[in-house]
C-alpha cells in the first residue's frame, strides 16, 4: 500500500503520539487503553482506510501487545478501514501473532469480520486452518465466532462454522482444542442440532476437553457447571 509522503509522516506522528500516550498511562488494563484508543478513534474518524491501516502496521512494529490491541481496535472502529480488509492486510495485520491474546484480538476483531462478509474466501481461513503453525489453526477457529455471536454482528454461520471444525478436529494441541470448544459452543446459542449431529458424527476423533464443554453448554448453558 503506498500514500504520499505527507500522509506517511501524518502516520509515524499519530503513532509516535500514541506510543506517548499508552507509555503515560498508570496502567494498561482495558478500559484504559481502551479510553485512549477512542480518542484516536475521533481525529480518525473522517481519514482515508489507508492510513489508518497504514498507522496500524505502524503500531505493530512495537512489541507488546498493548500496541496490537489499540492497532487492531483502530481498524475495527473504522467502517472504511475494516471493509477495506482483504487477503493481503489480514495476513500484514496477523503478522507475528503468537499467543492467545493476540490471535483472539486478532480473529474477533478482524479477520472474523472481514471473514463473515465475505471480503476474503474460504480458502484462506482453510489455509490458515492447515498452517503448521498453531497460532493460524487458531485463528482460524476463532475467526468463526464472528460469524456466529450476535454481539458481534453475526447473523449464524454453520456450514462455514463446520467445515473449519472439520480440518481440526484431530487436532491436540490445547491452544486448538480450547479454540474448538468456543467455536463450537458460540454456533451452539445458533444452531444446537447441528452441533449434537457434529459431536456425534466426530465422536471419537474430537478432544475428550472440547466435547465436555461442549456437551456442557448444549445441556446446562455453562461450559463448566459447578457441581
Amino acid at each position: 500500500m503506498t500514500m504520499p509522503d505527507m500522509e506517511l509522516i501524518a502516520v509515524k506522528e499519530l503513532a509516535a503520539d500514541i506510543d506517548a500516550r499508552l507509555r503515560a498511562l498508570p496502567s494498561f488494563k482495558t478500559e484504559n487503553v481502551r479510553a485512549m484508543r477512542r480518542e484516536f478513534s475521533k481525529r480518525l474518524a473522517h481519514a482515508h482506510a489507508g492510513v489508518v491501516i497504514e498507522l496500524a502496521l505502524e503500531l505493530l512494529e512495537r512489541p507488546n501487545f498493548e500496541y496490537r490491541f489499540v492497532a487492531y481496535e483502530l481498524v475495527c472502529h473504522h467502517h472504511a478501514a475494516l471493509r477495506s480488509l482483504g487477503e493481503r492486510e489480514l495476513e500484514q495485520l496477523g503478522h507475528g501473532i503468537d499467543s492467545w491474546e493476540d490471535v483472539d484480538t486478532f480473529a474477533c476483531y478482524l479477520a472474523g469480520p472481514a471473514w463473515r462478509e465475505h471480503q476474503v474466501t474460504d480458502d484462506l481461513i482453510d489455509r490458515w486452518a492447515n498452517a503448521e503453525d498453531r497460532w493460524w489453526r487458531r485463528a482460524a477457529l476463532v475467526s468463526t465466532v464472528a460469524l456466529n455471536n450476535k454481539a458481534r454482528g453475526g447473523r449464524g454461520d454453520t456450514t462455514r462454522t463446520l467445515q473449519v471444525c472439520r480440518v481440526l478436529a484431530r487436532d491436540r494441541d490445547e491452544m486448538v482444542v480450547k479454540a474448538m470448544s468456543w467455536a463450537l459452543r458460540e454456533l451452539s446459542k445458533r444452531d444446537p442440532q447441528s452441533v449434537h449431529e457434529f459431536l456425534a458424527e466426530q465422536a471419537g476423533t474430537l478432544a475428550p476437553r472440547a466435547v465436555r464443554e461442549v456437551r456442557n453448554k448444549l445441556s446446562t448453558g455453562l461450559k463448566n457447571p459447578r457441581r
